[in-house]
């Protein structure tokens, strides 16, 4: 018969689950094992985020092995090691590299020379993104290039296009050679999707053969390879929607310039750019392919050194690793002017990578299939427009009548209400003016959906009037308050919350041009508009009306 634990047993297992957990936490948040592990304070299991990590499941069983490694690291391998190309093969097939010889010599030179105008104009821009309920200030500069109209969200940050010149875009650039910069951004895109294309067709024709040799790595003296026998023999059209990027993040950074950068804290690989972490929102299956330009600096490794240990800390490096695996060996493959690497199928969902930073600063452009059902333009237009389909008038002063009052409609407009305030009018002037810098492209859909989301504030006034208003049926009373209070609690908190945010300390820091604009706001009083800006009297007005409406 099981013997049921003590007390004191339970809370011994309780606190060690909290230790691993908490271990788990600030590792994600790129503190060091030795800043982890010095005297750390162990809070309740209801004050750390749930990972969902069952007791005796195989997660718990190699968190509790990660505890006890404690001051040891985990292995990695890098090309000096024997075994380096046998493990890319067996443990991380899905990973291709391209070597710089495999890439047309123009090619080069036009990219390598749009990453410098970029730069020169001052286009790229370190982010400050949310993570955790703080705000942080990205040590690499990003501009997100790709099809008009489209964005791309990560860290809690929306970032958007700057068009490239997709035949019928009427996108205009503030200077020639960002033009030209875009153009080329364009012919790299389209070259990477044939290449993407072809591994994938390359690695079907493997498995139709049942060839299991993978070899990973296509250069001048190494075979050219792919993805292993678990490829599931896509069609042409499937490949090429996986292959279909519509976005580029460009990144650069400068390590002699940056005063800190975190220690990779797993297998102590040295220096940081971008921590661990899966690539967010993309189709799924999709690829994402990278060109990886080191501006100058040492050519080859230091490989005739023999006190040099792992990686050599000169040459950047990406760094891959199976989510949560400790057993098997992560890499780390120099990337050297002008490699290019592809993350193909489901590579960036069942493995993490990281960048490893060299001495001279580096530019990449990294090709995305970004998910936009609900991240374009043309999409939250379309948007804004149902939610204006309920207006029935409106006077010349702004006020509206309300063609339906049923639940279903009120709460939806509300929901949209919130969706075009803090999805992209607040996320776009969050960023300052930075997108003026080259081009005006997104000036007018901003101006559009900011005149579309002053109707919405006079629909959610005549909902409120509604709600107020005497002889109201209370069941019907009851419904309306139901379907719009959340969404308006929610408007209050997040205006709060952003409102905040562009009067941070690390706000106020930044360039004028990059500086967060509180916007949409206004003053208490103001006769433009038909709410406060701050709904907290309302909320709380809302909230008793709902009192008096239950039996």
């Amino acid at each position: 018969m099981k013997r049921t634990p003590t007390a004191e047993e339970r809370e011994r297992e309780a606190k060690s689950l909290s230790r691993v957990q908490l271990f788990v936490t600030l590792l994600s948040m790129g503190f060091s094992r030795q800043e982890c592990w010095s005297e750390l304070p162990f809070p309740s299991l209801r004050d750390l985020p749930d990972p969902g990590i069952e007791p005796v499941s195989p997660a718990w069983q190699k968190l509790r092995l990660l505890e006890e490694l404690e001051d040891t690291w985990l292995p990695y391998l890098t090309p000096k090691d024997d075994e380096f190309y046998q493990q890319w093969q067996l443990k991380y097939p899905k990973l291709i590299l391209r070597e710089a010889a495999s890439v047309p010599e123009l090619l080069h030179k036009e990219v390598q020379q749009a990453f410098l105008t970029l730069h020169k104009h001052g286009c790229l821009f370190r982010d400050l993104v949310r993570i955790q309920g703080k705000d942080l200030l990205t040590p690499v500069s990003r501009i997100l290039i790709g099809n008009p109209g489209c964005t791309y969200k990560y860290l809690n940050t929306r970032l958007f296009t700057v068009p490239w010149p997709v035949k019928g875009s009427d996108a205009k650039y503030n200077e020639a050679e960002i033009a030209a910069a875009c153009q080329t951004f364009l012919k790299l895109n389209s070259y990477l999707q044939v290449e993407t294309i072809q591994a994938l067709e390359e690695l079907a024709a493997k498995e139709k053969a049942n060839i299991d040799a993978v070899p990973v790595c296509i250069g001048p003296d190494f075979p050219r390879v792919g993805m292993g026998s678990s490829f599931d023999g896509h069609d042409e059209i499937d490949m090429k929607n996986r292959a279909a990027y519509n976005v580029t993040l460009l990144n650069f950074m400068d390590p002699q310039k940056m005063p800190y950068l975190k220690e990779e804290p797993y297998f102590g690989m040295g220096k940081m750019a971008v921590s661990w972490h899966h690539d967010e929102n993309l189709v799924d299956r999709s690829a994402v392919a990278v060109y990886s330009y080191s501006c100058e600096g040492p050519e080859e490794e230091s490989e005739d050194d023999p006190q040099l240990e792992g990686r050599d800390p000169d040459i950047w490096h990406v760094g891959f690793k199976i989510s949560w695996d400790i057993e098997t060996p992560g890499l780390a493959i120099p990337l050297h002017q002008g490699d290019c690497y592809f993350m193909l199928d489901d590579l960036n969902a069942t493995h993490q990578h990281c960048v490893l930073a060299g001495l001279p600063p580096r530019f990449s452009s990294t090709h995305r299939v970004a998910e936009c059902s609900t991240g374009t333009l043309e999409y939250i237009l379309q948007r804004c427009q149902v939610a204006l389909q309920n207006v029935r008038e409106e006077a010349d002063n702004g006020e509206i009548s309300l063609k339906s009052l049923e639940s279903v409609v009120l709460k939806q407009g509300e929901e949209i209400h919130n969706e075009v305030e803090f999805e992209w009018l607040r996320q776009f002037w969050f960023q300052g003016s930075r997108y003026k810098k080259c081009t005006d492209w997104w000036c007018q859909p901003m101006s559009q959906l900011e005149e579309m989301w002053r109707k919405m504030e006079w629909l959610t006034s005549a909902v409120l009037r509604e709600v107020r208003r005497e002889g109201v049926p209370m069941e019907q009373k009851n419904e309306m308050l139901t379907s719009i209070l959340a969404s308006i609690t929610t408007r209050q908190n997040l205006r709060r919350e952003w409102h905040a945010r562009c009067q941070s300390r690390i706000a106020r820091t930044l360039p004028a041009d990059q500086k967060p604009e509180c916007r949409p706001y206004w003053e208490k009083g103001d006769p433009s508009m038909p709410l406060p800006f701050d709904l907290t009297e309302i909320v709380s007005e809302l909230r008793g009306l709902l009192l008096e409406t239950r039996p």
